[in-house]
């Protein structure tokens, strides 16, 4: 028997109970992953508390939770080449993640061998995140030269975000609230408050104005960049909705590069990126890990451990 956090309908208070449930079996082409650790995101209380959002993303009542897990291959069906008994690996799955064992059909997307040197909780933060800050960078096109205005960058995808434009040569203006802001410095970003006043703010730091925008959280950064005169086609956000305003870019992990997941953690793993988290809870207390999470002011990421 295995431990698998249950949801017995989609609504809002998330009532979860950890069931015991008879251990999971892997079929031909399919692998079985004895999970660590599972990564929160908002996207996972979005789908437990929003019957439309769980439509959307395939899940239906009763459901598992999360999405983000690292743990280690303990069993492998027929026919499956590229993963093996012992393999550490950290992915994807949608609405289930939190769980002691889960089975999937491996591809590239939905699981990678986690880089030596990288702990299973950091790995386990990663999917969502690391697929989000490609996709979205991608869709801007930053590079070398420009200056570009990242909302929401304290975030797990944030830091990615802002970590990857810096290295690719880009002036980064990131907005966060104040308590984050030497963190960012110690990022290689120009931070700034958000809320009212962002524009004069940035304008106060963007000495030659801003050419990109990544709007993480919302669509305040994107219509801050739109007023600084920051054109629709290099504006992206990824919460703005299908139709964000200025002609922005609505873009997601799906979007992204199917190597992202693996290229970025090798990068941290090799510590040219970070990742900090936030806080890691016992699955026995995941009802406090989404609350933390639900709060919206976590650097980084929160972790559940099985």
């Amino acid at each position: 028997m295995s431990r698998f956090v249950q949801q017995q309908e989609i609504a809002d208070p998330i009532v979860l109970e950890i069931i015991d449930r008879p251990d999971p079996v892997a079929g031909a082409g399919e692998v079985r992953v004895r999970v660590h650790a599972a990564g929160l995101n908002p996207v996972d209380w979005k789908i437990a508390t929003h019957p439309q959002a769980a439509a959307a993303f395939g899940v239906t009542a009763p459901a598992g939770f999360g999405n983000d897990f690292a743990g280690v291959v303990d069993e492998v069906g027929d026919g499956v080449t590229g993963f093996a008994v012992g393999d550490r690996v950290f992915g994807s799955a949608r609405g289930r993640a939190v769980a002691d064992h889960i089975v999937l059909t491996p591809d590239v997307s939905n699981l990678a061998h986690t880089p030596e040197g990288l702990d299973d909780e950091t790995a386990a933060t990663l999917w969502i995140a690391t697929r989000t800050a490609d996709a979205a960078l991608s869709a801007v096109g930053v590079t070398a030269g420009d200056t570009v205005l990242i909302g929401g960058a304290a975030g797990g995808v944030g830091v990615i975000t802002v970590q990857l434009a810096v290295a690719a040569g880009a002036t980064v203006i990131a907005t966060a609230s104040p308590a984050n802001h030497e963190f960012l410095k110690g990022l290689g970003a120009i931070p700034v408050a958000y809320g009212d006043g962002l524009v004069e703010a940035v304008r106060a730091v963007a000495g030659d104005g801003v050419t990109a925008a990544i709007d993480l959280h919302g669509t305040d950064t994107a219509v801050a960049a739109a007023a600084l005169g920051v054109p629709g086609e290099r504006i992206a956000t990824i919460a703005g909705g299908p139709t964000p305003p200025y002609g922005a870019i609505a873009t997601g992990g799906a979007a992204s590069a199917p190597d992202a997941p693996a290229r970025i953690a090798q990068l941290i793993a090799d510590g040219a990126v970070t990742l900090p988290i936030e806080a890691s809870f016992p699955v026995e207390r995941i009802d406090e890990a989404i609350a933390l999470q639900r709060g919206g002011h976590v650097r980084g990421k929160v972790v559940v451990t099985l």
